[in-house]
């Protein structure tokens, strides 16, 4: 109501909102459209040196990535892109920013961690100066971008419109055994989830779906990726809980042709997913 979010916390809590961007319907004549890769990894300081490789990122330091540039099928007209950011820092890390190459450093943050754990999360960030964005972290980490689309002016074929809905939950692995239940999925193995086929009501024209997943790990977990169905696994991920915590993590994931997404695990964990709206023509 009145462009306003609401926003609960169980316990008390401190809330930072930082915005990239926003929506709006298609007749509107600044709008652009999105288009889905498949999940693609773009970047790893842990390589060997290079411009999408090492070295690791020290403290308080500021590199540019020219994602237009990288083997991931970006085209050099997109505007900005989807990204999942994540760092592998050598201790505790406050935070990373990052933004459109050749603008001002904004006064706002991507990420924390703060126990010195590997973290993930998603971010939308608007292309800059050659098609890079700019990235500064406050202590010494590596970093690891992969991306699942972009947004770039309409009319190219498979452009998409995103369509917002009440969030909605799709599966739930602690449930009982089922399409979108339980059991438990165990390390080492992927699983597919029917999303069309969710009580969300998300239509088989779906092309993509914005999620939020979170997992329930009974241990350490290294990783969970997520990627379209009837695809080979890509190599990227989607979160990590190396240290057993529940993590969440936001998600834009390329819809299969039969609408469902796979997910794999590293180690036995349950999965929650939740969306809030969809892509589609």
């Amino acid at each position: 109501m009145n462009g306003a979010v609401s926003v609960y916390a169980t316990d008390a809590t401190d809330v930072i909102l930082d915005i990239n961007g926003y929506f709006v319907p298609a007749a509107v004549n600044s709008n652009l459209s999105f288009y889905p890769v498949t999940p693609c990894r773009v970047a790893d300081t842990r390589n060997p040196t290079g411009p999408f490789g090492g070295p690791s990122l020290a403290a308080a330091q500021v590199r540019s990535f020219s994602i237009a540039n990288v083997a991931c099928g970006i085209p050099s007209n997109a505007q900005a892109y989807s990204l999942n950011m994540t760092v592998v820092p050598s201790g505790a890390l406050s935070f990373l920013t990052t933004w459109p190459a050749g603008q001002s450093q904004p006064v706002v943050s991507t990420l924390n961690a703060f126990t010195g754990t590997v973290t993930a999360n998603a971010a939308i960030v608007p292309a800059g100066v050659s098609g890079a964005i700019s990235v500064y972290v406050t202590n010494p980490t590596d970093l690891i971008i992969d991306i699942n689309g972009y947004f770039a002016a309409p009319g190219s074929a498979g452009e998409l419109l995103f369509y917002p809905v009440n969030p909605c939950r799709i599966s739930d692995t602690r449930n009982a055994a089922g399409p979108l239940g339980g059991p438990v999925m165990s390390g080492g193995l992927s699983r597919d989830f029917p999303v069309t086929s969710s009580a969300c009501q998300l239509p088989a024209a779906s092309k993509a779906y914005s999620l939020n997943a979170t997992v329930v790990p009974r241990g350490a977990l290294a990783y969970l990726t997520l990627w379209p169905a009837g695809q080979a696994q890509p190599f990227v991920s989607t979160l990590n809980a190396f240290d057993g915590s529940i993590v969440s993590n936001a998600a834009i994931v390329p819809a299969a042709a039969s609408g469902s997404v796979s997910a794999y695990v590293a180690n036995t964990t349950d999965l929650i997913l939740d969306t809030n709206g969809y892509f589609a023509p």
